[in-house]
């Protein structure tokens, strides 16, 4: 994973694990990660209540690979891609699974790349049948971080780190059509709930680009704060929060006026947020360093910006997403390899898998 650290990048170790949750028994699931092809993974799943259901995928950037877990038959299996993914993502329509990332030994933030000596890659797969075969490798920019398609799924949109820029990928041509400028060093990026525009964050300069779909351009930038990471809205479009990695804060911006209305302190070096289906909680995962991981995830509650929850899982929580039922979230951890799942509703931990090395984003997949 690439770690923003005063304006350098940063290559953290793994390091040992440890899972538990405020509500829960803890306890430390010890897995290896595994870099063979099609090998099948070691999980911990509790025996008590609902589980969920459907398929979860890991960017494992520093193993190469993807983990795909089939949540209802609890196996898990890490495929080698060549690349080096820092982030993963199901389009709108469920079709395609999107992975973006430099080549192998290139992964994004190592020490010694430079920037635009070598375009970054999109690999497209077929979610529904996947086996770890691209349907499609396509360059974008330089040291790419973040993907998501339209609402339609006929484009991607890839933020190229060292390109300042983000590029439009039509994934019926399979090719690049569009480029579009940003704020400096873009890195996470989502799609507004009604598909009109694309918020970007800006880690350098301290900002969030605003992108109007249509007219492919940005339209707007607002300043947010020091080390912006990534961004989530909520479900309705009302707000976005904003990881501030080196602020130890999410800022809070209402998306009609453009502005930040507030900021919360969460724990330390947030990453990725993510909001659940119904607007009532955004999650943070907090990451914190290789020699001081941090392993919490914050719960906000979106209509008081008040800490309601905090969930601990492995060391390094990194990547979430939740399922369409909101009541389960998927957490990776960064420094011990694993992804845990946690029931929203009761706070616990309800299971553990092991993914491949290094595990950045992740996605979940209904079917």
């Amino acid at each position: 994973m690439t770690l923003f650290r005063k304006g350098t990048l940063a290559r953290r170790p793994v390091t040992a694990a440890i899972s538990h949750t405020h509500l829960a028994t803890r306890f430390h699931p010890a897995f290896g990660w595994l870099l063979a092809v099609g090998l099948t993974l070691a999980s911990t799943v509790s025996q008590a209540g609902q589980m969920p259901h459907g398929q979860v995928f890991t960017a494992n950037e520093h193993g190469a690979s993807l983990t795909h877990i089939q949540l209802d038959e609890g196996t898990t299996t890490t495929h080698d891609i060549a690349i080096a993914p820092h982030n993963v993502q199901i389009s709108a329509d469920g079709r395609y699974l999107l992975a973006v990332g430099e080549r192998a030994g290139h992964a994004h933030g190592d020490d010694g790349h430079t920037h635009g000596d070598e375009p970054g890659k999109l690999k497209v797969f077929d979610a529904l049948d996947f086996d770890g075969t691209p349907l499609a490798v396509i360059p974008v920019g330089s040291h790419p971080a973040h993907v998501v398609s339209d609402l339609s799924s006929q484009f991607a949109f890839v933020t190229n780190a060292g390109d300042a820029s983000v590029s439009v990928i039509d994934l019926t041509a399979r090719e690049v059509v569009a480029t579009i400028a940003t704020g400096e060093y873009p890195h996470g990026l989502r799609l507004s709930p009604d598909g009109s525009e694309l918020y970007v964050a800006n880690v350098m300069d301290g900002s969030v680009s605003v992108i109007d779909v249509a007219a492919r351009e940005e339209v707007a930038r607002i300043p947010v704060g020091a080390t912006p990471v990534q961004v989530g809205f909520t479900a309705d479009g009302a707000q976005l929060y904003v990881s501030l990695r080196d602020e130890n804060r999410v800022a809070v911006i209402d998306t009609a006026t453009r502005e930040v209305t507030t900021a919360v302190e969460v724990n330390r070096l947030p990453i990725q947020v993510y909001g659940t289906p119904d607007s009532r909680l955004m999650l943070v995962a907090n990451e914190g360093t290789s020699d001081e991981p941090d392993n919490r995830v914050s719960v906000i509650d979106t209509a008081t910006q008040q800490i309601v929850a905090t969930h601990e899982v492995g060391a390094g929580a990194h990547g979430i997403s939740i399922d369409a039922s909101g009541r389960f979230a998927f957490v990776t951890s960064l420094f011990d390899d694993s992804l845990s799942i946690i029931d929203l509703t009761t706070g616990d931990i309800v299971a553990t898998h092991a993914t491949g090395h290094g595990p950045n984003g992740v996605t979940w997949l209904a079917h």
